[in-house]
């Protein structure tokens, strides 16, 4: 793994020897079931899927068949008992630039309906479908880490936000574009990125002013937490990781992604009450006992075979 960039004050870990040795397994094979015309899907690893945004061509540009595909790719991946994580990336030169607007200006510009109620209540059914575009990678157990390079403009913002890890290579820049093509953003920029940075006096400058945040403030912001010289060193930290979370038990990590989007919005009192509901039966998995077993013998997880979820 490249070192943590310098103007990030504490550093971080490196991934232990067993997901290296997890991560340089098997090479990478499409995944079944899953055939795209916007994206790839493939297994890279044993318990690990790559999503790829597959439009290098049109600069990964989001076109009426992303929209639907991702909600299908995700809901598949939810369901998969093999994956245990996920990283999302772009091929080609850039991570995404955004909404296909030649593709999707029929749909937004020239929208069905009667009369103003019934144009409304029809770009509302539109709005709230493209929304799960996104909130279907939150709504997934599965662990999903964005690998960012180049460009990540507009509706790409919208997806790393939904995502639970972001690594960027230091060619990557993000844009809130949504302003500059005369509307507000409505698919999860305004909504998560101020609980991702935290800092809401940066969030209204980038969305009202639609300027470019390069890597070193993306990392310095909190929107990334590491920074990597090349987008080849970005993804083998990726995968890295992803091999390091996929030698958990599935039912302990699943579990701690879906308290922690629920904690994110509501009070602490809200949150233990619902992870004492949750772990009343979580608890009883075979995986605790498989994984104090395991560090009273000091033997590595990697060798633990836990059931699949």
């Amino acid at each position: 793994m490249a070192p943590t960039h310098p103007g990030l004050s504490l550093s971080l870990r490196p991934m232990s020897s067993i997901a290296q040795d997890v991560a340089s397994t098997a090479a990478p094979r499409d995944a079944p079931d899953h055939n795209y015309e916007s994206l790839r899907v493939t297994a890279a690893q044993k318990h690990i899927l790559h999503v790829q945004l597959n439009r290098p061509e049109k600069r990964n540009a989001m076109n009426k068949a992303f929209w639907r595909e991702m909600v299908e790719c995700f809901n598949k991946i939810a369901q998969d008992p093999d994956c245990r994580a996920v990283v999302i990336s772009g091929a080609g030169k850039l991570f995404t630039a955004g909404i296909d607007l030649m593709d999707m200006a029929s749909e937004i510009l020239q929208p069905q309906g009667d009369d103003a109620a019934r144009t409304s209540w029809y770009l509302r059914s539109l709005i709230s479908k493209y929304q799960e575009t996104f909130s279907v990678i939150e709504k997934c157990p599965k662990p999903v880490i964005a690998a960012i390079h180049g460009a990540c403009i507009g509706a790409g913002v919208d997806l790393i936000t939904a995502c639970d890890i972001r690594y960027c290579a230091q060619d990557a820049f993000f844009q809130v574009k949504e302003v500059d093509i005369g509307l507000a953003a409505d698919v999860g920029t305004l909504q998560r990125l101020p609980k991702v940075i935290g800092n809401q006096s940066l969030v209204n400058e980038l969305a009202f002013t639609c300027r470019k945040m390069m890597a070193d403030e993306a990392l310095g912001s909190g929107l990334v937490s590491r920074v990597f010289p090349d987008e080849v060193q970005m993804l083998d930290a990726a995968f890295t990781l992803a091999a390091e979370i996929s030698t958990k038990s599935p039912v302990a990590v699943q579990s701690t992604k879906i308290n922690l989007v629920y904690s994110r919005n509501h009070s602490v009192a809200e949150g233990l009450n619902y992870a004492a509901t949750w772990n009343m039966s979580m608890l009883q998995t075979q995986d605790i006992v498989k994984s104090v077993q395991a560090a009273l013998e000091k033997q590595e997880l990697k060798n633990v075979t836990f059931s699949k979820l």
